[in-house]
């Protein structure tokens, strides 16, 4: 795995991860992190990646891990930076999959970026904060809903939110999953993304709750929106609503998988990119 320090032309630096360098034979599939976390590519995916000859591309978003904070980002600067990313590795196109609010991101990117991403899956995406007909808050967990409250009252309400604990609710299945490969995320999560202070949070909150900058009917690659019926962090009702207004999207529902037993998706949802 290759580390490298990209400096934008802003002055900004990203850190960002390669798997396989200069392997143009590989399918570059560009991974989205979720929110507090590293963007180190999923270890848990590295067998399946291996027999379908994937090479991941990623980077911490800014103010995670090694990345200069950009407060005020919204979810289509991610495309840029995206951007600056490919073209320094000489990449053309990409496939992209994003987990929690990486996929997103995700999304935002491909809306954006058009033929350039081949396919797009993502594993519990938010969608954008004002979607008429979609109750955004609707089904969360008090914790998520007091964070992205504040986020909406602005930046400064939102880093004073940092002061109170964030109960995720995990059940009993939820927790067995960081007993197996999945117990990864506690290696990006928390203190270990975020080593000079909450910006990466912080900024990511606030973009969910501001205008995206791209529009998701905008997106012709591929799209599979995967998502569990018990997910509670980011509920089910935004992945519907994403699927009636993405018209390139495939809705996959699993009854009674929640935001962190759907990662048992992913693998699948690997497979899905590679054979679109």
């Amino acid at each position: 795995m290759d580390e490298i320090d990209f400096r934008l032309a802003d002055g900004r630096v990203l850190h960002g991860y390669d798997s396989a360098p200069g392997d143009t034979g590989r399918l570059a599939v560009v991974w989205h992190h979720g929110t507090p976390n590293l963007g180190t590519p999923p270890a848990p995916l590295a067998a399946a990646s291996e027999r379908l000859g994937i090479r991941w591309i990623s980077f911490d978003r800014p103010g995670y891990g090694g990345s200069t904070a950009a407060p005020g980002r919204t979810v289509a600067d991610v495309a840029a930076d995206l951007t600056a990313v490919l073209d320094t590795l000489g990449i053309g196109s990409c496939a992209q999959l994003g987990y929690s609010g990486g996929g997103t991101f995700a999304l935002g990117a491909a809306a954006l970026l058009g033929d350039r991403v081949t396919a797009v899956a993502t594993l519990a995406a938010i969608a954008p904060y004002v979607a008429p007909g979609l109750d955004w808050y609707d089904g969360m967990i008090p914790s998520g809903i007091a964070s992205l409250r504040a986020a909406a009252a602005g930046r400064d309400a939102r880093v004073a939110n940092e002061e109170l604990e964030y109960d995720p609710e995990f059940t009993e299945t939820d927790l067995a999953m960081f007993g197996g490969p999945w117990g990864w995320l506690g290696s990006v999560a928390g203190d270990k993304a975020m080593p000079n202070g909450p910006d990466g949070a912080v900024d990511d909150d606030c973009a969910y709750v501001l205008p995206w900058g791209a529009d998701p009917a905008a997106i012709t690659a591929p799209t599979l929106l995967v998502h569990g019926t018990a997910d509670r962090i980011i509920p089910c009702s935004h992945a519907r609503w994403l699927a009636a207004h993405i018209p390139s999207a495939t809705l996959d529902t699993h009854e009674n998988l929640s935001h962190i037993t759907i990662l048992n998706q992913a693998e699948r949802a690997l497979t899905w990119l590679h054979d679109h």
